[in-house]
């Protein structure tokens, strides 16, 4: 069977970064949808273990958290008349954390929106952090939770309740209410109010969407697996904290937070895909000899 080399599956690496989906992909490069979408959770596998593995002690002041949905297969309320739903069908949400100085994603998880994800979820935040940062979240119930099982006292904790009107007459559907405020509580600790926001991470979750197609409303691209939305979740992060260079800091998020000491390119990501196909590969046995 004929394989891609290096290059060519950068390449494609490459173009699922920059939002474009399976089937352009395969028109851009003559590669089969089935390579496409191999590589895609080969990708995805490697970069999920290289950023538990290494997103770790992040020496982070201000750290904000937000939850951005998306949906498998169907939207949850469709799921039921749906043909051949897979498990996992309906309202996916990425939950995500990033440090608001270098902007740096420190954690994310892609699953439901209830306490138990909350929970997952802080606790591996808080397993990344080195030190007692102020933390600010939306008004989402199960954060209050999920914060103080993971952290206790040892955060400065306060959510942003945004405050919307109406939504504009004759575009319910699709526009989004007017905000006409936000209201700032202190939960634990100390947090300064003038730190109390969710901007950056509500910026990351546009950039999500920019550079996911999975994520782009109004198509036919959304994630048919729940499987394969993680995994072209876990690419996005690996190529956003390591490959991507930030306009304002001009170096890469993970350059900005210590994590690496350069940029990286894409055919680094490559380099870890093809280390763990070399790892997972059957080793040669030896010649047998008699004894």
């Amino acid at each position: 069977m004929n394989k891609l080399d290096t290059k060519a599956r950068s390449q494609i690496l490459h173009l699922l970064c920059e939002g474009n989906s399976i089937r352009a992909i395969t028109r851009l490069t003559g590669a089969s949808k089935n390579t496409v979408s191999k590589l895609l959770a080969d990708a995805g596998k490697a970069c999920a273990a290289y950023h538990d593995e290494h997103v770790r002690d992040v020496k982070a002041q201000r750290v904000q958290c937000d939850e951005i949905w998306s949906f498998t297969y169907a939207k949850a309320k469709n799921v039921k008349t749906a043909k051949a739903a897979p498990e996992g069908a309906g309202d996916t949400w990425t939950w995500t954390a990033i440090d608001a100085d270098s902007k740096l994603i420190v954690s994310y998880l892609v699953g439901g929106r209830d306490a138990e994800y909350a929970y997952e979820f802080m606790q591996d935040v808080a397993s990344r952090l080195a030190n007692r940062v102020q933390l600010t979240s939306d008004g989402h119930g199960p954060y209050l939770g999920a914060v103080e099982d993971a952290f206790g006292d040892d955060v400065d904790f306060a959510t942003l309740i945004k405050i919307y009107g109406a939504a504009p007459e004759g575009q319910r559907r699709y526009s989004p209410a007017v905000c006409k405020g936000a209201r700032k509580e202190r939960v634990t600790g100390n947090p300064d109010r003038a730190h109390v926001s969710t901007s950056y991470v509500e910026r990351q979750n546009l950039t999500m969407r920019m550079h996911m197609r999975r994520f782009t409303r109004l198509t036919n691209g959304f994630s048919k697996k729940i499987e394969n939305h993680a995994h072209a979740v876990a690419l996005h992060m690996t190529y956003y904290n390591f490959v991507r260079i930030h306009s304002k800091l001009r170096v890469s998020p993970a350059m900005a937070a210590g994590v690496a000491d350069r940029l990286w390119e894409v055919s680094d990501i490559m380099m870890l895909v093809e280390k763990a196909e070399a790892e997972a590969s059957p080793k040669k046995r030896g010649p047998y000899k008699r004894a």
